[in-house]
């Protein structure tokens, strides 16, 4: 009797994963979408799809663990390498941009990293 709640409460842990995880993959989709510049569109496709890419693993992985009694290294690895790699991708793509003169929203209130450059632009020249 008792196997059959810890079933059910796996089940349950799996669909709330998967979700949770289609969630963020269609809110991360509609903010590329919706938002105006390419630095919020980075922001909603880094974040959401990082979380809802692991909430999916996490789902297949607790599916095979519970179902099958398979430990998959390879979902592990993946949720290791999502959750290392596209918050970092995202970082580089947006230095990027911004470094090659891709213009902020019209509306954007404040640019930190303009100080930053012109800092970093003293230092070369001291140092150069």
């Amino acid at each position: 009797m008792s196997g059959t709640w810890i079933n059910l409460l796996f089940d349950i842990a799996i669909c709330i994963s998967l979700l949770v995880g289609t969630f963020f993959i269609v809110s991360g989709s509609i903010g590329i979408l919706r938002f105006p510049d390419v630095y919020t569109r980075l922001h909603a496709a880094t974040k959401a799809s990082t979380l809802g890419v692991a909430g999916i693993m996490i789902g297949a992985f607790l599916f095979l663990f519970i179902e099958h009694d398979i430990v998959s290294g390879k979902l592990l690895l993946g949720i290791v390498f999502v959750l290392l790699t596209a918050p970092v991708s995202g970082h580089v793509i947006a230095r990027a941009a911004y470094r090659s003169g891709v213009p902020l929203w019209k509306e954007s209130v404040k640019d930190d990293y303009a100080k930053a450059l012109e800092a970093e632009k003293k230092q070369n020249k001291s140092n150069g």
